[in-house]
């Protein structure tokens, strides 16, 4: 006679065991493609670079979002795409952008189509700091929104702020009056 009991029992033994392995394949699987995603992001980000350093205006602004924006070290830059093509384009004329080559790099995934991340940047200004979002366009990554910061030491601060001053009160009256 059949023990409905041990039937049970093995059928959900075996359920079990395929469920479980199903689910540490997807795990994998989400890793993996994390990699890749994160690989992707940080690709983009270099050929932006490096485009940049070559002087390639199309491909520079190609790795960009149609509503992107980039923030420069100084106060007055905020720039919205077609500002920044417009502010950017003689320097890529001259042939000589800018340089930027990524020293250390962070890449946080958000959904499917959103990320952001922060580098540590080698610079014509020495050091910096560049952060921003990308979005996945449904064929690549892209920068939708880049924040270049030049890095100060702590223990520089006191040095610097009286070299801004003049600057930073005009600005903060800007906003202020």
């Amino acid at each position: 006679m059949i023990n409905l009991k041990h039937v049970f029992a093995s059928v959900f033994l075996i359920f079990f065991v395929v469920v479980t392995t199903n689910a540490q394949d997807l795990k994998s699987d989400a890793f993996h493609n994390h990699d890749k995603i994160k690989q992707a992001i940080a690709l983009n980000l270099d050929a932006w670079h490096k485009a940049a350093a070559d002087a390639n205006f199309n491909s520079y602004f190609n790795l960009m979002t149609t509503d992107a924006v980039f923030v420069g070290t100084d106060a007055s830059e905020h720039w919205e795409l077609e500002a920044f093509k417009a502010y950017s384009k003689p320097h890529f004329d001259k042939g000589s952008a800018w340089t930027f080559t990524a020293l250390e790099r962070h890449i946080f995934l958000g959904d499917a189509h959103v990320a952001w991340f922060d580098e540590l940047l080698n610079t014509q200004m020495g050091v910096c700091r560049g952060s921003g979002v990308m979005k996945f366009d449904g064929q690549s990554w892209k920068v939708a929104h880049y924040v270049l910061s030049a890095t100060i030491p702590n223990d520089k601060m006191n040095a610097v702020i009286p070299l801004k001053r003049t600057e930073d009160s005009i600005i903060i009256k800007s906003f202020t009056d």
